[in-house]
């Protein structure tokens, strides 16, 4: 396996995919791209430099995963795979198809988090990561489940349009339901239930999310459905409250 990793963006996954390789994988090097960071020759180094590794992993926005692989692609060695982290499938997928044919690449989303990783005191072990898409040799695609499996993983394999799916019916609707509850201005109180608690705990973990709440929105096609069944059903239970009561 390739002994250089490249990481395009370094916000809080881009900084955990770090942590994680440096942690799991300490004979790889690790080289970062960063707008926000002049290139060190240590950690951060320049796109072009970046570009050049075994292994490139876009971390970036999903409204800007297909301009990085523009971007990225006339850069790379023939042989460089990409590993896509989006927390969409659908049209990561469909993206590196069009623009990287003939290219190695895998699509994979790691279900998990920086806050979810320090929660659990970095105990990784059940956390799932799931497998989709890929252009990998086989021998090689089983050799990733396998290193995954070894360090703790879970690894979950669905196709794209079946991980959007379940997506957009949990982790959209979490925030869906976090977003609603944070703009009622609803807080916790000194009577709270045991449920109400984990209730806020759910909206307190994703209600600034905002960015990640709208793209994934934007680029899941089944987001839709969900926000139009919770309307439906919003209607529904106010009809429930608001009937007569059968005895």
């Amino acid at each position: 396996m390739t002994q250089t990793v490249g990481i395009i963006g370094y916000g809080s996954f881009g900084a955990l995919t770090r942590t994680l390789i440096s942690r799991f994988a300490p004979e790889i090097e690790v080289r970062v791209f960063s707008s926000r960071q002049e290139p060190d020759g240590e950690t951060f180094f320049s796109f072009d430099e970046v570009a050049t590794c075994g292994i490139v992993i876009p971390c970036v926005p999903i409204a800007a995963f297909e301009e990085t692989i523009q971007k990225l692609l006339p850069l790379m060695r023939p042989e460089g795979i990409i590993v896509d982290v989006a927390t969409v499938k659908v049209h990561t997928s469909e993206v590196l198809t069009r623009l990287a044919a003939g290219r190695p690449w895998l699509a994979t989303h790691p279900m998990f988090g920086p806050e979810s990783y320090q929660k659990r005191h970095e105990d990784v072990s059940g956390f799932r990561i799931v497998l989709t898409a890929h252009t990998l040799p086989q021998e090689l695609y089983a050799g990733v489940a396998e290193r995954l499996r070894a360090c703790g993983f879970t690894v979950v394999e669905m196709t794209p349009e079946q991980h959007d799916k379940h997506l957009a019916e949990t982790l959209f609707l979490t925030h869906l339901m976090g977003q609603i509850v944070a703009r009622g201005a609803f807080n916790r109180t000194e009577i709270d239930t045991v449920s109400f608690g984990f209730l806020m705990d759910a909206v307190e973990s994703v209600k600034h999310d905002t960015a990640l709440f709208q793209d994934v929105f934007r680029y899941n096609p089944y987001c839709r459905q969900v926000l139009e069944r919770v309307g439906v059903a919003e209607a529904e239970v106010r009809t429930l409250l608001e009937g007569k009561r059968d005895n």
